[in-house]
């Protein structure tokens, strides 16, 4: 038996897609309400496309890199992630897309997350607890992506997402705070980050920058606005995508990267940034706030002072090549960083306690930022006196 569903954007019916009851994937698409309100990159040249729209609809699911997914599907009793996105109406607390079940009369104020509850049992199960006798899959759980292991929580009334780390040093939460400490002094909108502990384990915390009446568009998303031409670099493509929806990216881009160079960020891929947008008018806001900076400072590896062991995203592989992107540096004030290593030793210091990773490795990474800073530094005086 097939399963049918309207695609949903806020309370604006989008199409009547149907699934097949084996897969669940899309094996037909029966109407098409509202073609502007499609997700991004599903529609070519006035037709929609199944196929693009079953993958973005696959990734919404939880990735199967996921960390303990499969004892979690287990626990579940699901054969797939993707089984669970139908069982909570494919509601996300990063836009407002959701599958309503074809003819019922759900309205958006029934069911999403940003103003009503959410089990907190996949999220549970998720790191590692015991599944109840009765489970309640109503959760944005069931729609984060990424690898690392993360639950959403309702705290005095906002929505944070707990994220974890991984072997062998657990260090994507410490270096989500540092990261937001240095975009911070540096005046980047970002998001803050905080640190809690389970198990003698980090956790990073950060509350939702999506709300009621905003929806996180992806830059991979937005790079499926129109075909790259051949004569395009990525980087280049990228700022058309955003000229075409009235956003200037290059300021935007200049601190990103900048910031990436300094931190050795090796996963800034498409997913890990993009714009906000209004889901009801569909008019672009401007880009979302800087997020997702763990997997940097060396987070599973020894560090080597001239960061050669790793590689850059999401525009050049070699980071020193994606650092020459950047247009200008009259905006970088290195004198704002005074007192970095401070912090960073600071920060990094109750992993030496719990014996996460050892005291000497702390005395790296703050020398590890700050000669990538002097780097800037001197490439930004370099810039100036040849303007001069």
């Amino acid at each position: 038996m097939d399963y049918k569903y309207t695609l949903m954007h806020h309370d604006i019916e989008v199409a009547v897609i149907t699934f097949d009851e084996e897969y669940l994937n899309i094996s037909g698409i029966n109407e098409v309400m509202n073609f502007e309100h499609l997700p991004l990159g599903t529609v070519r040249k006035g037709i929609v496309g199944k196929k693009d729209l079953n993958d973005w609809l696959t990734s919404r699911s939880i990735p199967a890199s996921r960390v303990g997914l499969s004892d979690t599907l287990e626990k579940l009793n699901v054969a797939s992630s993707k089984e669970i996105i139908f069982k909570s109406l494919g509601l996300s607390l990063s836009d407002h897309y959701w599958l309503k079940p074809y003819g019922t009369t759900l309205h958006w104020k029934d069911v999403n997350f940003f103003e009503n509850d959410f089990s907190e049992d996949i999220g549970n199960i998720l790191f590692g607890g015991i599944a109840p006798e009765t489970i309640d899959f109503l959760s944005p759980d069931n729609t984060s992506d990424g690898w690392l292991r993360k639950r959403w929580k309702i705290t005095n009334e906002k929505r944070v997402l707990i994220k974890g780390g991984s072997d062998p040093y657990h260090q994507e939460p410490f270096n989500e705070v540092i990261a937001a400490k240095i975009f911070s002094l540096l005046d980047i909108p970002h998001v803050d980050y905080s640190l809690v502990w389970q198990d003698e384990l980090p956790y990073s915390v950060c509350e939702d920058f999506i709300t009621n009446t905003s929806e996180l568009i992806p830059a991979y998303r937005l790079t499926l606005f129109e075909k790259q031409s051949n004569n395009d670099s990525n980087y280049q493509h990228f700022l058309k995508c955003c000229n075409n929806v009235g956003i200037d990216a290059v300021p935007f881009l200049d601190r990103l990267l900048t910031v990436d160079y300094i931190l050795a960020n090796e996963d800034r891929h498409y997913n890990n940034f993009g714009l906000v947008r209004n889901p009801i008018t569909l008019e672009f806001i401007g880009f979302a706030p800087i997020y997702d900076s763990g997997t940097s400072l060396a987070y599973n590896r020894q560090i080597d002072s001239r960061g050669r062991n790793y590689k850059s995203k999401p525009f050049k592989e070699k980071p020193e090549e994606q650092l020459q992107l950047v247009s200008s540096f009259d905006w970088f004030d290195a004198a704002k960083l005074n007192g970095i290593s401070e912090f960073i030793k600071e920060t990094l210091s109750p992993a030496v306690y719990l014996g996460l990773f050892p005291a000497e490795r702390v005395g790296q990474i703050a020398s590890f930022v700050e000669s990538r800073i002097e780097h800037i530094e001197r490439l930004s005086l370099n810039r100036a006196q040849k303007i001069e």
